[in-house]
């Protein structure tokens, strides 16, 4: 694998599919304006970015995902929220009897952040703070390529067309209901949207959330959405990270997808996430 130094950093690709690892920070001290510039370049490069080694406390963490854009607030009411207002545990630990972070067991489907609000988080950080023997691994995909290797006769069909994405998976992470019920958070996107910086297209539908393609009958609608969910979570397209602790993973959320495998809900996981805003697919 080609290895790039600058300004004292190292930047190596972490799979086939996506992913840059950097290597020669300490996220614990600021960053200056020409490693973080590089540091963010890699990140439009390889769609998610990988930092091992980390020793992070909330406020270090904060203050490097700053450096992205602007904070995202927590938009759903969980537990585990840390003192900064952006900040929320992903943890199946309890304490006192209630668990003290969000999310915090099973498999969850492969979706994209907070893509049922008009402006979905244009980032997601995860700090790993413990971590299972086994599985709890984030799976990333690139949709990049998913919406590249598309037949092109479904690239035409499907050009600016909307899909309805849907927040209904609070007692599942695998669960993709057939009507919207009163009160779920929804909002429409394009099937196929344009990165702000990058100018590519991705494709923007995914397991857990999607619902429904607006203006296709629904037959069809649920067979090309099948298509699209096995298609964009082929191998190829995927990186597995297999967290250790210390790790701290910054990703794209206009052009990846991630799901997390299962674990056994005895062992402690607990990752620390804060999201940065975004604006309006187009």
């Amino acid at each position: 694998m080609e290895h790039t130094n600058v300004a004292d950093i190292q930047i190596r690709p972490v799979s086939a599919a996506l992913g840059m690892e950097i290597c020669g920070v300490d996220l614990s001290e600021p960053l200056d304006h020409e490693k973080f510039n590089r540091i963010q370049q890699a990140w439009h490069d390889g769609l998610i970015l990988l930092i091992r080694g980390q020793r992070l406390e909330e406020d270090d963490q904060v203050r490097f995902c700053e450096q992205f854009g602007v904070l995202g607030s927590v938009l759903n009411k969980h537990t585990g929220g840390g003192r900064h207002p952006s900040v929320m545990y992903i943890s199946n630990i309890k304490e006192n009897g209630a668990l003290i972070g969000a999310l915090p067991d099973g498999e969850m489907y492969f979706h994209s952040d907070q893509c049922y609000v008009e402006k979905p988080a244009m980032a997601t950080m995860l700090y790993a703070m413990e971590i299972p023997k086994k599985g709890g691994d984030t799976i990333f995909s690139n949709m990049y390529k998913a919406y590249e290797t598309l037949p092109s006769e479904l690239k035409i069909k499907l050009e600016g067309l909307m899909a309805v994405n849907v927040y209904d998976y609070e007692a599942s992470g695998t669960k993709r209901g057939s009507k919207i019920a009163e009160g779920v958070k929804h909002f429409a996107h394009p099937v196929f949207r344009t990165h702000p910086v990058t100018k590519r297209k991705a494709l923007y539908v995914n397991r857990l959330m999607t619902d429904h393609i607006i203006g296709l009958p629904i037959n069809e609608s649920n067979d090309i959405l099948n298509f699209l969910f096995d298609h964009a979570e082929q191998a190829e397209f995927t990186y597995a990270h297999k967290w250790t602790v210390g790790d701290i993973i910054i990703w794209d959320n206009r052009c990846t997808l991630h799901a997390r495998s299962d674990f056994d809900s005895s062992e402690r996981r607990k990752l620390r996430r804060i999201t940065v805003l975004g604006e309006k697919p187009f």
